[in-house]
């Protein structure tokens, strides 16, 4: 049974194809920072009940349930790969990063773990030099001494002390940072479909020990918190996908600091958590050198395809 009448439905089908690829690509990505800062927001008021690696291997679990109607609809020609080893490293890498973020934001503000991921951009421009042979000039380098500023700006350290939460969330920014440099290097030869699909296998498996380890019975509720997380966390990714794929990442990808905005309030809202100065300061800082990065990497593309390097 429809809940909403097919004359509606298809007049807002018509309606969204009508719109320009910018305006659906700016509307989804408004709509994955939404999803992905009531996902945190969820995880740290779960972690009340469950351990957060319980919350990672449930987080997968639903996740890929909710994903899997989408992977069957092409068959079963997206589990043919080549790369299996370097799928199966890349979801330990992934799946480290998880877990970190997710133990970080059961003890850390919101708002301060979301800034600081922000991160994750200037990591890998870096590691797209170090592993990939990518050259920069002056000013990308600028952009990431910028950026890396901007990470200190939000922890001061020697000024205050330096908390167990912060340090998670610059480590697994740090892998996270990895594992898009393995994507990059996969996505050569592997569909967006076989990569997207490796990886919730992978970090499904890779969470159930340490989900077993913490293993706490969930509640009622608790299962609830459980599914609303899966659900929202793969809603909020397939919306950042299809965003990308409507248009240039550099249209879309300044709205994606509305997720600082989006935690800031959920966390003075249902926790109390009010982000002081430097988390807003440092986390533009830190945001802003990551959009130039990817807005400089858009252009270095475009000048190599017009030369035809």
């Amino acid at each position: 049974m429809d809940f909403l009448p097919q004359k509606y439905m298809a007049g807002y089908s018509a309606a969204w194809a009508k719109a320009p690829p910018e305006v659906r690509g700016i509307l989804l990505m408004c709509l994955s920072t939404v999803a992905f800062s009531i996902m945190h927001a969820m995880i740290k008021h779960a972690a009340a009940e469950l351990h957060p690696m319980q919350i990672a291997f449930f987080r997968n679990v639903f996740g890929f349930l909710v994903f899997l109607p989408i992977l069957m609809s092409s068959g079963l020609g997206f589990l043919k790969t080549q790369r299996l080893p370097l799928h199966a490293f890349r979801g330990v890498i992934n799946a480290g990063a998880m877990m970190m973020f997710f133990y970080a934001l059961s003890i850390t503000e919101v708002a301060h773990a979301t800034a600081l991921g922000f991160s994750a951009p200037i990591f890998a421009a870096v590691l797209s030099v170090v592993i990939l042979g990518e050259r920069f000039r002056i000013r990308r380098w600028v952009a990431i001494f910028t950026g890396f500023l901007g990470v200190l700006v939000i922890l001061r350290p020697g000024i205050i002390p330096m908390d167990t939460g912060p340090v998670l969330v610059i480590a697994a920014s740090f892998c996270w940072a990895v594992v898009l440099t393995i994507i990059k290097v996969m996505s050569r030869t592997e569909s967006a479909l076989t990569i997207v699909a490796y990886m919730n296998i992978f970090l499904a498996l890779y969470t159930l020990g340490p989900a077993i380890w913490f293993w706490t019975q969930p509640t009622a509720e608790g299962w609830l918190w459980m599914v609303a997380i899966g659900v929202t966390g793969t809603v909020a990714q397939m919306c950042i996908s299809q965003s990308l794929k409507e248009t240039e990442p550099t249209v879309v990808m300044p709205f994606e600091f509305l997720r600082l905005i989006w935690v800031a309030i959920l966390g003075a809202w249902i926790f109390g958590e009010i982000p002081d100065t430097y988390t807003w300061v440092g986390g533009g800082v830190v945001f802003f050198a990551g959009f130039y990065l990817a807005w400089r990497e858009r252009q270095a593309r475009r000048d190599a395809a017009a030369s035809g390097t």
